[in-house]
């Protein structure tokens, strides 16, 4: 029987805590996936296949200086031992190289952490089978991606953990004969069919929309709603420094004047950095615990996501956050409003499936700009009336989600990265939709 993916981090930290010498201190982390992946054309099956990798990364410490290399394991133990060995002796070489590191500050604390997801992933033939069912007409154009997701960190210092969980995610999008198309998700741990069913026929329902004449609108403020996908690109600009330590002691975050006190959001949002429960494992990849996280609460900020390293440099106490400081949970509370009101509630205005090519136009004001994508409507007295044109959206964070921020759905939607770059992400958030009086429209 070969062995479990556990079981081959903890024989190379062994081999790792055995050739340790004196003074010497290390950082291992190890990610391993076993991923299967399907792609899809014309609602048929055009690449399947399955990946599996492994890797540590070590570090080594010693007087004052650090050094760190990237491994790539493979399926002989003896092999990967090899390896490991040579990669310890050529960290050792560098380091007298290297100078000493000033905000070098290591987690010496002996913890231990263990968590072990075993949701039961679908059946290829189940997912594959219900596809053909509800799409099988339909030009749907997407990708599956599904199987366990590890990840393991461990110190000389005695910290270990482990965290194992099972995912699937099946992104897509339903193409219409005039080249239009709804783009569409299912994400998450728990599978199930009826939901999934459910997520199809609706994007079935939006694709007949889109169908109609466009409708163009020219430039102002429009009274909109903004679906959990179009969401999660907003939040996703908040990622790219919003919440960071070093970010904001440098001036440098779109969330600086709110952190400062000069600005509030509605007194709805209220955003966490929720590691438990999710994909992501609960410690960084610095090797520190890594704890649920208030970060604004009722529209007003709360606390930062702090590195190591930039506890050491703005004299900070660290909370676990990855060397990034970005989130990896983002999680938004819920509001009131129901999903099957959203149209009557909307009443006359923008119905805003996705968000793309976000960027900011005013980082201080936290002002973003982007364009409408897939599946965005003109509704008039809670009815669709027609997709409309691409445009382009410019506005502040503090009208959106603040002063222009009218409610937020109930039901939230998990939303898990799609990135496979290197391996498959463990990032994820879990977003309502919001509706909001006035989105400024500006081509």
């Amino acid at each position: 029987m070969s062995a479990t993916p556990q079981h081959r981090f903890e024989s190379l930290l062994g081999a790792l805590r055995d050739a340790l010498q004196p003074g010497e201190q290390f950082t291992f982390g190890y990610s391993a996936e076993q991923s299967q992946f399907v792609r899809f054309n014309h609602a048929k099956v055009r690449q399947a296949g399955e990946v599996s990798q492994a890797s540590v990364q070590l570090r080594l410490i010693c007087d004052g200086r650090q050094a760190e290399q990237l491994i790539t394991l493979g399926d002989d133990a003896v092999q990967d031992r090899a390896r490991l060995a040579d990669a310890l002796g050529q960290l050792r070489q560098t380091l007298p190289l290297l100078a000493v590191d000033p905000y070098l500050r290591l987690d010496e604390t002996p913890w231990n952490s263990h968590s072990q997801q075993d949701h039961t992933l679908p059946e290829l033939d189940e997912v594959l089978a219900l596809i053909e069912q509800e799409a099988g007409d339909q030009d749907l154009v997407g990708i599956y991606a599904a199987g366990p997701i590890c990840r393991g960190f461990a110190s000389s210092f005695g910290a270990f953990g482990w965290h194992q969980a099972n995912s699937f995610n099946m992104d897509w999008s339903l193409f219409h004969s005039n080249g239009q198309a709804v783009k569409a998700n299912y994400a998450g741990q728990a599978w199930s069919a009826d939901e999934f069913v459910a997520r199809l026929r609706l994007a079935r329902e939006q694709l007949a929309f889109l169908g109609r004449p466009a409708i163009t609108l020219k430039p102002g403020s429009y009274r909109a709603y903004l679906a959990p996908a179009a969401m999660d690109e907003i939040a996703g600009m908040l990622c790219w420094g919003g919440f960071s330590a070093q970010a904001l002691a440098t001036g440098n975050s779109a969330l600086q004047r709110l952190y400062n006190g000069d600005a509030q959001l509605s007194p709805l949002v209220s955003f966490d950095e929720q590691v438990s429960g999710s994909l992501s494992p609960a410690f960084s990849d610095e090797g520190s615990p890594r704890l649920d996280v208030p970060l604004i609460q009722q529209g007003q900020a709360v606390q930062r996501l702090i590195s190591a390293r930039s506890a050491a440099e703005f004299a900070l106490v660290a909370n676990g956050a990855d060397s990034y400081e970005s989130p990896c949970a983002l999680s938004l509370a819920a509001g009131n409003l129901a999903s099957e009101a959203i149209l009557e509630r909307l009443g006359t205005g923008l119905y805003i499936s996705n968000l793309w090519y976000l960027n900011y136009s005013d980082l201080p004001a936290a002002r973003m700009t982007g364009l409408t994508r897939f599946a965005t409507f003109w509704v008039e007295n809670g009815q669709i009336q027609g997709p409309v044109s691409t445009m382009r959206f410019d506005d502040s964070l503090y009208s959106l989600l603040g002063s222009q921020l009218e409610d937020l759905t109930r039901e939230r939607e998990m939303i898990l990265s799609t990135s496979t770059y290197g391996q498959r992400s463990t990032g994820s958030s879990h977003l309502p939709g919001a509706l909001v009086k006035g989105l400024t429209l500006t081509l």
